[in-house]
């Protein structure tokens, strides 16, 4: 019986460490002054009539800290990757000869630094809310089986508290890579 349930914490436990996945994912598109082709990959493009991420247009190279090279498999889509970088929110010229587009990103300025912290901040409040959306469906499911008669009383306990204790583990992890990249924003 209790099978059912292990299988309810299992679904829990992975959707929960997508959501942390995902955080981590948005944490490193936000721009810190270095180069890193996660600013650009997911970037959709307008490829022939159909929205495509930049990622499979392309490829990527980072010769200097501050440069980040896009080098296009078909160079018919330059015009295009072009338009998507300036139509998007980084705020960068790109610079094409023809083969390639070149970015290159100025220093952050101080005001930018903390508009980006709490762009941040807030990222990691989605995901924690996701984690726990997903801890509060999962508690759901099992208070129902026990409901049921499915799932005794001790068992329910025992089963949120191995709930709770992950919870509390994958929110820490999203806390974790907040503070990583918060000091990655505030360093001159």
């Amino acid at each position: 019986m209790s099978e059912f349930a292990e299988e309810i914490i299992s679904d829990a436990l992975e959707r929960m460490h997508g959501a942390v996945a995902h955080a981590q994912g948005e944490f490193s598109s936000v721009r810190t002054g270095r180069a890193t082709p996660a600013l650009v990959e997911k970037l959709r493009v307008d490829y022939y009539g159909t929205e495509v991420p930049l990622q499979q247009l392309a490829g990527f190279s980072v010769p200097e800290a501050r440069m980040l090279i896009i080098l296009p498999y078909d160079k018919g889509a330059i015009v295009d990757i072009e338009r998507a970088i300036q139509m998007s929110d980084l705020g960068i010229n790109p610079g094409n000869d023809g083969d390639k587009i070149r970015l290159v990103f100025p220093p952050l300025t101080t005001e930018r630094r903390q508009e980006l912290v709490k762009v941040v901040k807030h990222m990691a409040e989605e995901g924690r809310v996701a984690v726990r959306n997903v801890r509060r469906g999962a508690r759901h499911d099992l208070e129902a089986m026990q409901k049921d008669g499915e799932l005794s009383e001790d068992e329910l306990r025992r089963f949120e508290d191995q709930l709770e204790i992950k919870t509390a583990g994958f929110v820490e992890e999203i806390d974790t890579a907040l503070k990583h990249k918060e000091a990655e924003l505030l360093e001159v």
